[in-house]
């Protein structure tokens, strides 16, 4: 009997211990945007790749619209390992303390996106990425979403019209300043309440990429829609370091070329989608789409060129400059 309470107790324990090495490696990717936008898209496309490529080894649960945490919570979350892998925007660096990052915040320092990927796709975005590992956090790719547009419920056809407006950005001081060059007041707000606080006034308007504006319904409650193109809004893939550093190497290998064709599909949704949502905008009869002109995209340039000069020590006279080098862009040639 005791034997064969034993050869009972071995089997259990060996059944137990094969299950355990079978159980996937779990990792919860957490965003605060919708699941139809490029990044939502991308994260879901990433997922199926990881399972793809480490043959089930590795589930990535993906987890949209701040299901698990708003935007001002998900960096802690990280860090403290509560979850795995998030896509922040870019000036979520910021308050985090590597500053560098709020040069992507600086108005029409990218003329298009093959300006943009001089920059996230060479040495000066792997160097960026590289500041973030002090923090306990790893940088895996930049993925794009688009440029950002101004909205509101009234006109805007020059900076002028944005004066007194309040509009709703992200915490950066370089996008505060923006917000100040053109005479609005920038109003710090999480992503997922600016729907309700633009329904109900709290701001007025917002700066968003079409998609955002889109999938977030927030042209619904804008009557104006400005395609300024002023700034752009990406994202970096990150992780927690100790738990990247700590996966099987074959492992961390396969989800580093899964997150490499989750990349290039990311950036190559971007514009599609952008160009999708803007559609989807006009055919809804909500909101008025204006484009400008050439000459008033130049005033809007004007206007915020002197952020530039204002806010180039936050982040490094030498890192904007080494940027102009590479995009062609010169705020004082303006």
């Amino acid at each position: 009997m005791k034997l064969r309470n034993l050869f009972i107790g071995m089997a259990a324990a060996t059944f137990s211990a094969i299950a355990m090495a079978q159980a996937p490696i779990v990792i919860k990717f957490s965003h605060v945007v919708a699941a139809d936008t490029p990044k939502g898209k991308a994260s879901e496309f990433f997922a199926k790749k990881a399972a793809e490529l480490t043959k089930g080894k590795a589930k990535v649960e993906v987890y949209a619209n701040s299901a698990l945490y708003k935007d001002k919570e998900e960096m802690e979350a990280l860090q403290l390992g509560a979850v795995q892998m998030l896509a922040p925007s870019l000036a979520k660096f910021g308050p985090l303390g590597v500053k560098e990052f709020e040069a992507f915040d600086f108005p029409y320092i990218f003329d298009d996106t093959a300006d943009l990927h001089k920059i996230t796709q060479g040495p000066i975005g792997a160097s960026l990425l590289a500041k973030l590992e002090p923090k306990g956090i790893k940088g895996l790719a930049f993925w794009d979403n688009g440029f950002k547009s101004f909205s509101a419920n009234t006109p805007i056809k020059t900076p002028a019209d944005l004066k007194g407006k309040k509009l709703r950005i992200q915490s950066s001081k370089v996008l505060e300043e923006q917000i100040r060059s053109v005479g609005g007041l920038p109003q710090v707000m999480a992503f997922s309440e600016v729907y309700q606080a633009l329904q109900t006034g709290v701001v007025d308007g917002t700066e968003n990429p079409i998609s955002n504006l889109y999938t977030q319904k927030m042209h619904e409650v804008q009557k104006h829609l400005t395609l300024t193109n002023h700034g752009y809004l990406g994202y970096a893939v990150i992780v927690n370091k100790k738990f990247w550093d700590g996966l099987p190497a074959d492992v961390r290998g396969q989800l580093e070329a899964a997150m490499k064709e989750a990349t290039a599909y990311a950036n190559k949704i971007a514009q599609d989608e952008n160009d999708s949502s803007l559609e989807g905008v006009k055919k809804s009869g909500k909101t008025t789409v204006y484009v400008p002109t050439k000459d008033e995209r130049l005033a809007f340039k004007k206007a915020m060129a002197p952020v530039h000069t204002k806010m180039a020590d936050r982040v490094g006279k030498d890192l904007l400059q080494t940027i102009y080098k590479e995009t062609g862009f010169d705020p004082n040639k303006l």
